[in-house]
């Protein structure tokens, strides 16, 4: 009986790596937002794609960077 441990790790890395980025792209969206990483953070590591869904659908802050810029930055453009 031959146990092949090579494609059990090789999806085992992929999901850590879908695991962190939703947890990378939540945080982004909600210091974007305006409500700083840590929420975001939270939500992307304990939810996975779903918090980073989540930070999709919370509406910004009136005072946010999300507000002012848009949802993308601009590349080379001053910070506000």
């Amino acid at each position: 009986m031959t146990l092949v441990f090579a494609l059990l790790g090789s999806k085992a890395l992929y999901l850590t790596y879908l695991w962190l980025l939703s947890a990378v792209g939540a945080s982004w969206l909600s210091e974007r937002k305006g409500y700083g990483s840590k929420p975001g953070l939270a939500f992307g590591l304990l939810l996975t794609v779903v918090g980073f869904v989540i930070w999709l659908l919370i509406p910004a802050r009136a005072d946010s960077r999300w507000k002012l810029q848009g949802p993308l930055p601009r590349r080379g453009g001053p910070a506000r």
